[in-house]
């Protein structure tokens, strides 16, 4: 779910930075919309907050944590979220493999990333606390679901005796709430059986959450009567719940004290910002990307996990000259977009690495023809189908040679969700500029998570329009002016792009080896040859900035990412700088080619850490490339990076 909202730094100012996350302010905010509190209690005001919804994957999590999360971008907080789903569609009820969770760290100030380890977990069973106690600090807030823990869903975790009783979390703030118990009885008037009452229990916990964290109630309210408008019962119902739990939060005792995040005034440049997911940015850069280039957009996919939002998404947007064709498979939806391609439409697939490899023959195809195609591949577990919720980016050495033949095709990462936006454009002023596929690879962290994106004017968008070929570019000895579709742009090394029907453009196409201008059949050694080091040449000269790199104290040791690694990495990187440590750290959004100056920044350096979520693909490039010593660092867990772990990890090599 998303917010617009208006510039942090125009909605408040004082954000506090400090890191005193105890300190009790004077002021007392109002209820919930139409309710009465039942007197003050003690407020403390905090930097940052870590907050962990974790349930059964039918309790609604995603959900409570998406609009947990649109009240705190429109109440103005930095943030940044992790949702963790299942990998199986519907897992046992009540077993571990059935957990889902939803992560959310929001602040007064700047932060990347989701944070290492929650300060409140909201547990709705046994299986959702057994699964996620490991990652909770000691002293740490811990709200359980009472109803849930009976004897047989305690079984099924393998909990003997109830963790509630036991003593096993003496060493954590636990605050039991019978969340179900409480909302069966908001609901009486409502006249829903046990099992349609017992579904707003997350909005119970939702109510809680925002009463502690005074989060705003108006959008919630309005989202659920938007959401169940064919059902005003279930609405209201679920709006009485969330209010029964916010009542709750500010009559018991057990909940003495409540938090206060300020916005983050200072962390943003003026602007109107949203709350933006990394795959609904992604979306918003190709309907960008169509209007920047005066073309129709045009997507052939078909569904994959963590990619599948993107089709769904724009398919919404046919208003913006997009068309979306879900296929039968994915080797017939590259093949769609391609012919589109052909056609003269800037043309998209969308898919997770098991579709890339489905689709590599005709990426090869792309190659040959030469024609604008963007590929974008949201990373996720492998092998196979692999873990198919779960983030990795151990898809770069496939989106480099996973073909075959030499087919080389440019690769660009976005760093962050928000940045999806950025990289769409850019991928797509490659695939035009110089008629090629594009690789845009993002992955499920980023393309899950969420963080607030400021809305760019028109006018700051790039000029990506494109000329077609329109008559005749070639003179023969005779005199006579011919269509030479393989006749390049001296500067680009681009073949011209025309559009089938246009009277004296005819063409042949096809996947067999052309002839260098004519575009004809060839199997000539030399032609083959020169063609090959061409089509290599024009990725070579692509045009991409330098590589910029951050390093304030003129260290010895370079840490260098790609992808969603960004956020952790930068996290890990201010944490030393603080502690007194000298580090530089550097970002690479482009891929293929690399930026003209990474050899140079490489060799500045004593030692280059690289850390990826793979087994350290990356690294292998820049030994391949430049023959330095590139030290990896690698996670393959199906999770992002901690910043605490990053940082022991980069001090260690450091100190090596």
């Amino acid at each position: 779910m998303t917010s617009q909202v208006s510039s942090p730094a125009e909605q408040a100012d004082g954000a506090d930075d400090a890191s005193e996350s105890d300190r009790a302010v004077g002021d007392q905010r109002a209820p919930a919309s139409g309710q009465e509190g039942a007197g003050e209690k003690e407020v403390r005001r905090l930097d940052r907050v870590i907050i962990r919804f974790a349930g059964d994957s039918g309790d609604g999590m995603q959900l409570t944590g998406d609009r947990f999360t649109s009240e705190t971008a429109s109440f103005g907080n930095d943030l940044s979220t992790l949702p963790n789903f299942p990998a199986e569609i519907r897992a046992p009820a009540g077993t571990l493999p059935g957990v889902s969770s939803f992560q959310l760290h929001f602040a007064d100030h700047d932060i990347l990333t989701p944070g290492d380890a929650p300060n409140v977990l909201v547990a709705m069973n046994p299986a959702a606390l057994k699964a996620n106690i490991g990652d909770v600090p000691r002293g740490a807030e811990i709200i359980v679901n009472t109803d849930e823990f009976t004897k047989r869903p305690m079984a099924k975790v393998g909990y003997l005796t109830s963790p509630l009783e036991d003593g096993s979390l003496d060493g954590y703030q636990v605050h039991p709430v019978p969340l179900t118990t409480l909302t069966i009885e908001a609901l009486k008037e409502f006249g829903l059986s046990r099992k349609e009452a017992e579904r707003s229990k997350n909005m119970f916990a939702l109510g809680l959450l925002s009463w502690m964290y005074h989060r705003p109630t108006e959008g919630t309210e309005k989202f659920l009567r938007a959401k169940f408008a064919k059902k005003p019962q279930i609405a209201e119902a679920n709006v009485a719940a969330f209010r029964a739990g916010w009542n709750f939060g500010e009559t018991t005792e057990d909940f003495a004290v409540s938090y206060e995040v300020a916005p983050a005034g200072a962390a943003f440049p003026a602007g109107t910002y949203r709350n933006i997911s990394g795959n609904l940015a992604l979306s918003y850069g190709l309907i960008a990307a169509g209007h920047q280039a005066d073309l129709p957009l045009y997507l052939g996919s078909y569904p994959i996990t963590p990619a599948s939002d993107i089709l769904h998404e724009l398919s919404r947007h046919k208003n913006f000259g997009v068309r979306t064709f879900q296929a039968e498979d994915e080797i017939a939806a590259i093949g769609a977009a391609l012919g589109a391609a052909f056609g003269g439409s800037l043309a998209v697939t969308t898919t997770s690495g098991p579709g890339v490899a489905l689709k590599s023959e005709t990426i090869g195809l792309a190659v040959s023809l030469e024609l604008p195609l963007l590929v974008v591949a949201i990373q996720r577990g492998g092998p196979s189908t692999g873990l198919p919720t779960k983030t990795e980016q151990a898809d770069l050495l496939q989106a480099m040679y996973g073909r075959n033949g030499e087919a080389p095709v440019p690769v660009v990462a976005p760093r962050t969700p928000a940045d999806c936006f950025d990289a769409a454009l850019e991928a797509a002023r490659i695939a035009l500029t110089y008629r090629t596929p594009v690789f845009l690879l993002s992955d499920g962290y980023l393309a899950n998570g969420s963080e607030p994106w400021r809305i760019p004017e028109t006018d700051e968008l790039p000029d990506l329009r494109v000329r077609f070929a329109t008559g005749p570019n070639h003179e023969l000895a005779d005199g006579t002016e011919v269509f030479w579709p393989y006749k390049r742009d001296p500067r680009t090394l681009a073949r011209p792009w025309a559009v089938p029907g246009t009277p004296g453009l005819e063409h042949r196409i096809g996947g067999i080896e052309k002839q260098d201008g004519t575009g004809n059949i060839s199997y000539d050694p030399a032609n083959h040859d020169f063609m090959v080091r061409t089509r290599q040449a024009k990725i070579d000269g692509i045009q991409v900035p330098d590589l910029t790199v951050d390093d304030p104290d003129g260290a010895r040791t370079l840490v260098l990412g790609w992808g969603s690694t960004y956020g952790p990495i930068t996290a890990a990187v201010r944490r030393l700088r603080k502690a007194g440590t000298p580090i530089a750290q550097a970002h690479l959004r482009h891929i293929n080619p690399f930026p003209r100056n990474l050899g140079e920044v490489l060799g500045r350096y004593d030692k280059v850490v690289v850390p990826e979520m793979n087994l350290g693909q990356l690294a292998t490039l820049l030994r391949a490339k430049y023959l330095v010593d590139a030290h990896s660092y690698n996670q393959v867990n199906g999770m992002p990076f901690k910043a605490e772990q990053l940082a022991t990890a980069l001090k260690e090599a450091i100190d090596v």
